[in-house]
């Protein structure tokens, strides 16, 4: 299928994001792998942390993605000013946000850790855990406004290069730290909290170079102050739903790891490790899903509606067929890789025990995260935030809870019932996409405008023979 720019193909969108992402897995495997040098608490602390962390980002992820959706339909639709304008709001307004989460997640660590009801033995870890790497998190706001803003404009390859320098450096300073090596203070997990809020301090600054020559104008400082009202409406309205439907994944995500909490350290470790295994096996779909999702919007823009109809089946199919090898791959392998992480034979058990689960999860995550980034690209949002508010909040936590805890299942119940989350939200949404709500709207809105262009060119000419 052709597309309105070479640029913004599947292919060539979506291995720059996977390279990206598939070197932020190194990059917290690297981080698990060293960790657990340190201890199985202290990677229970990250594991926990992290949760943490990602929940608060939905506070600042609805301008982001709202903005990235719009940013590759106003370039779709050659209206480069106006997608120029919506990157500089979305950065200004993130970075806001984010100062004022760092402010509370430094001064406030224990206060929040206790709330979230983790293990007394772990509050020491994780005040200190907490408070360097929360502190910085207006970095990680910016980051997610910059690296989108980038992304759509169909520069894959900028945050790709970024994800490299930041990999390299954070390695090299976490083995610095928590070993001593190079003439460094062994911190141990402190060390690796500072090597975290070094390496994305870099990468903002690379990022913000990046970006201010994303666009046709390059962008200044001064820019930043600008606003529009109108455009800013416009980015809340796609991207509120994309912040509740975000929201609801990682305060899920948070409540399911209060839950393994709940089990003890050892539960909460394994899911830890498993997850940064579950990472290789769909790390490739979602950049595929993610790749969609701006070809979709910059195909939607450009008024190309049965192009962007076809694309999603096609991206669909490819990400299934990619995740269940790779699903397939860590089911075999699994045992060994995990004891690269532990020697405690109970973790390794638990994780094994879930390895099966894993090779069915992952198939109905991928129909999920194609079809759901391809409703989102349309402006479908709203469908997504009210399919997710009522399939996690009723199954991903509430049946998680009663089976796992209530109900004794433990890790594998709790396991089943995001099983089944993720296969009924995959559904609806693909459902959604074959009804063409939007789609068919969209193409009724071009075929007017069409004729209406008709119109004053004929009347033009008539004029002019006149």
């Amino acid at each position: 299928m052709a597309v309105t720019n070479k640029k913004f193909s599947l292919w060539l969108l979506a291995w720059p994001i996977f390279i990206e992402l598939f070197l932020q897995f190194l990059l917290g495997a690297a981080d698990t792998l060293m960790v657990s040098r340190i201890s199985d608490q202290a990677v229970a602390v990250v594991g926990f942390s992290n949760q943490l962390f990602q929940a608060l980002t939905t506070l600042f992820i609805t301008v982001a993605s709202g903005a990235g959706i719009l940013i590759a339909q106003k370039l779709g639709s050659r209206k480069s000013e106006e997608a120029r304008t919506i990157a500089i709001m979305a950065v200004s307004v993130s970075g806001i946000i984010g100062v004022g989460l760092s402010i509370v997640l430094y001064t406030m660590p224990g206060q929040i850790a206790s709330l979230l009801k983790l293990p007394e033995h772990l509050m020491p870890l994780a005040e200190t855990y907490i408070s360097i790497v929360g502190g910085g998190m207006m970095l990680i706001s910016l980051m997610a406004a910059l690296s989108t803003a980038i992304r759509n404009t169909g520069n894959t390859k900028g945050p790709m290069y970024t994800a490299i320098g930041m990999n390299i450096v954070h390695v090299v300073l976490n083995y610095a730290f928590i070993f001593g090596a190079f003439g460094f203070p062994e911190w141990g997990l402190k060390g690796v909290a500072i090597s975290t809020v070094i390496c994305r301090l870099l990468a903002v600054t690379v990022l913000f170079v990046m970006f201010m020559h994303a666009f046709e104008r390059t962008i200044r400082i001064r820019d930043l102050a600008k606003f529009s009202r109108k455009l800013f409406g416009d980015v809340l309205r796609i991207g509120w739903p994309l912040g509740v439907n975000m929201s609801c994944w990682v305060f899920t995500q948070l409540l399911i790891y209060t839950f393994l909490a709940m089990l003890g350290t050892n539960e909460l470790a394994a899911r830890t490790y498993l997850n940064t295994l579950e990472s290789f096996c769909f790390m490739l779909g979602y950049s595929i899903a993610l790749a969609v999702q701006i070809q979709i919007a910059h195909l939607y823009g450009a008024g190309k509606i049965k192009e962007a109809y076809g694309i999603a089946y096609r991206a669909m199919w490819i990400g299934l067929a990619i995740v269940t090898v790779n699903a397939t791959l860590i089911f075999l392998f699994g045992k060994q890789l995990l004891g690269l992480f532990t020697q405690n034979h109970e973790i390794i058990a638990l994780g094994v025990s879930l390895l099966g689960l894993n090779l069915i999860l992952q198939p109905g995550k991928m129909v999920n995260m194609a079809m759901g980034n391809a409703l989102n690209a349309v402006g479908d949002t709203r469908f997504t935030m009210w399919s997710s508010l009522i399939s996690m909040w009723l199954i991903a936590t509430g049946l998680a809870y009663w089976v796992g805890i209530e109900m004794g299942w433990g890790l594998l119940g709790i396991y089943a019932c995001m099983i089944l989350d993720e296969y009924i939200r995959g559904t609806l949404a693909l459902l959604r996409w074959r009804g063409r709500k939007f789609l068919l709207k969209a193409e009724r809105q071009h075929e007017l405008e069409h004729k209406a262009a008709q119109g004053l060119a004929a009347g033009s000419g008539a004029l002019a023979k006149s």
